[in-house]
């Protein structure tokens, strides 16, 4: 479900850069695009929780149906609704090879998912949705690490920082163990989850 709305233009509507190279373009107009963009407009409580549940669909790069999904889950589940939520996408395949620095973006993650480059204990899966557990190893194909964006993402490029810490990553062998289910605190996305939770249970 890649977007083809160019991203700079996505972030400035979203009020978050999606991506490290948006960043810039984000800081130089951080204003919504069109020619009303800069002006002030109110919103009600409902724009405001959409906004919020759209922030967190787009930086995991997932459909309407997935995001329902995942809030029908969470919902289900012990524990705060939406913390749960975050930590269920957070659970994604795409969105964990993203964390290990596999891929520079989402949405990259997404693509060479699907294009089958990755096994999960050993065994190919090519779903960006896959829901991993913990113990579960989650590697680049033998016949994938030659590649030109495997070979740049074994020199730890696409690392800004420390890793994700419920994952045990060995990057120059392009391999990643979940340690254990995400807490909310470690998942770096920008988002008030209660507000996406209020948004559905309207």
């Amino acid at each position: 479900m890649n977007n083809s709305r160019p991203k700079a233009k996505l972030s400035r509507a979203l009020g978050i850069p999606l991506t490290r190279k948006c960043v810039k373009y984000f800081e130089r107009r951080p204003f919504p695009p069109g020619v009303h963009g800069r002006g002030r407009r109110k919103s009600s409580d409902y724009q405001v929780r959409l906004l919020e549940k759209q922030r967190l669909r787009h930086q995991y790069n997932i459909s309407e149906v997935q995001m329902r999904a995942a809030y029908d889950a969470a919902h289900k589940a012990e524990g705060k609704t939406g913390e749960t939520m975050v930590t269920l996408l957070e659970r994604r395949l795409d969105a964990t090879v993203f964390r290990a620095g596999f891929t520079r973006t989402i949405y990259q993650a997404r693509q060479l998912v699907v294009h089958g480059h990755f096994t999960v204990d050993g065994k190919k899966v090519d779903r960006p949705g896959y829901k991993l557990k913990p113990g579960q190893v989650i590697e680049v194909k033998e016949t994938s690490r030659s590649k030109p964006p495997f070979q740049i993402a074994a020199t730890g490029t696409h690392i800004d920082g420390p890793t994700a810490p419920y994952l045990s990553t060995v990057l120059e062998e392009l391999r990643a163990t979940v340690i254990r289910a995400p807490q909310r605190s470690e998942v770096p996305v920008l988002c008030d989850e209660q507000l996406v939770v209020e948004y559905y249970a309207r």
